[in-house]
């Protein structure tokens, strides 16, 4: 039935028609470009919110573009014409065609006109399709519509329809129907009054819309959002508290460590950490230099699997532990081991590398030991070299094992290098050498340097802008001259 404001007011004509099939030929191609990134999307991890959500607004955009097509397609051809009146009485009227085909556009909008002088009640057989109710039933009157609503939409309703019979204003709101079979549907009602020759309401003319499919879309578009901004205000606490827990736990010292005797034989002392180039999540590395009671000093780094809060709390865990070990005088071979059956015995086993080197200025004699980890690289007279390593195997993968211990005199103005192998590890865009080779480079600079702070420096100008894998711990100490 058409909209009017006026009962004897012309229908509308239809635009024309080359201008709407260009317009319905446009919407097919997008709408086929958009079905191709959907199903793009359709072997994407479930865990994943982002990609969720990312596929989610594919559905949402292909069900509008059906819609729109739809639309299109009717305002093309024009109102569908009504069947003529069957003059037979009610019992001998030929049955309803069948329902419009599923999908198309007819089978979700209908429409209806309530008069007010005659309380004549007129719906379309699409309307009655959407509504759940026979012909025989007949249309809802305006007083009994509000019953098939969900309660806390009746008054919403109610308000539209007030406000068109007596104000003349027209209706466009949604609201929701339960079916006779407990199904829920969302319509959209746009309508307007119908005056009569003296500018009287005579009736209401409206067209409802089942939009349940595009509010269902919208709802699961909305909830995936909510999903992904829930998981990244977590990852943002978990960053924030991993942060917090590593700045707790590495020394306080963040640069050169003030270590008494630094003259000739003493250390000179510096660190820094390095964030992945390429997640926001806080690593398991460590740093550490430690004066023992006895006047040696104790060297560790390391590097735990895993990222977060779990990976910092156990760094936590073996870098107090190997504290603890190294004040109370055990050798470096011997905490390797002990770190080893912590690991074991821990709530949540994880694997991790590490050296840990104990350095006696009196005899120039630096004890080392290592888990899986690096060796020590040692740079003197302008070259350097790894030390060789002892045997070790990963923290937390065998049991039982012994971890060997070797020993290396330093030099006046010998320049050690702890590292985690994340320093080097360069990711497929990044050009370059990467692992010791890289490292062994900077001996000329570090020929150069004063302080052990000056030869990290030259680390992390070097290699602190590069894209890394993962975090990165370097740790140098330079023998006083």
């Amino acid at each position: 039935m058409p909209s009017h404001q006026f009962a004897d007011r012309p229908a509308p004509q239809p635009p024309e028609r080359d201008a709407v099939d260009a317009l319905i030929n446009r919407t097919r191609r997008l709408r086929g470009d958009v079905d191709a990134v959907r199903r793009d999307t359709t072997v994407i991890d479930e865990d994943d919110p982002q990609l969720r959500w990312q596929r989610a607004l594919c559905e949402l955009a292909v069900h509008q573009l059906d819609d729109l097509g739809e639309h299109l397609g009717q305002l093309r051809d024009g109102i569908p014409a009504q069947p003529a009146a069957d003059p037979a009485p009610e019992a001998t009227r030929r049955a309803p065609a069948g329902p419009p085909a599923a999908g198309s556009l007819l089978s979700k909008v209908g429409t209806a006109e309530w008069n007010l002088l005659t309380d004549e009640v007129t719906w379309s057989d699409e309307l009655y399709r959407i509504f759940g109710r026979s012909r025989e039933a007949g249309g809802l009157s305006l007083d009994d519509l509000p019953s098939v609503l969900l309660g806390e939409d009746q008054p919403l309703l109610t308000s539209m329809v007030t406000d068109c019979l007596v104000d003349g204003r027209p209706i466009d709101g949604e609201f929701r129907i339960l079916l006779p079979d407990g199904t829920m549907r969302t319509l959209h009602m746009m309508g307007e009054p119908v005056l009569d020759s003296d500018g009287c309401t005579a009736s209401m003319w409206a067209v409802l819309r089942d939009v349940s499919r595009l509010r269902r879309g919208q709802h699961i578009v909305g909830r995936t959002r909510d999903s992904l901004r829930h998981r990244e205000c977590m990852a943002q606490a978990e960053h924030r508290v991993a942060v917090e827990l590593q700045e707790a736990v590495l020394p306080a010292w963040r640069g050169s460590l003030p270590l008494p005797g630094r003259g000739a034989g003493g250390l000179d002392v510096a660190a820094h950490y390095l964030p992945s180039g390429s997640s926001d999540l806080i690593g398991g590395d460590w740093y550490d230099a430690l004066r023992l009671p006895d006047g040696r000093t104790m060297l560790t780094v390391g590097d735990l699997t895993g990222h977060g809060i779990p990976a910092t709390s156990a760094m936590a865990m073996l870098l107090g532990a190997l504290r603890g070990l190294a004040v109370a005088g055990i050798e470096p071979g011997a905490v390797m081991g002990h770190l080893n059956q912590l690991i074991e015995c821990s709530a949540q086993p994880a694997l991790g590398s590490a050296v840990c080197c104990r350095f006696d200025p009196a005899t120039g004699t630096l004890a080392w030991a290592q888990a899986g980890h690096p060796a020590p690289l040692l740079f003197r007279n302008g070259s350097g070299r790894p030390l060789p390593a002892p045997d070790g195997v990963l923290l937390g993968a065998a049991s039982g094992v012994a971890y060997e211990q070797d020993q290396v005199a330093l030099l006046p103005g010998d320049v050690l290098m702890l590292h985690t192998d994340g320093l080097t590890r360069r990711s497929s865009r990044s050009a370059g050498p990467e692992g010791p080779e890289a490292l062994l480079g900077l001996a000329p600079r570090f020929a150069q340097a004063r302080t052990a702070q000056d030869c990290v420096r030259t680390v992390v100008e070097e290699f602190g802008a590069n894209e890394r894998l993962d975090d990165a711990c370097v740790l140098v100490a330079r023998v006083g001259a």
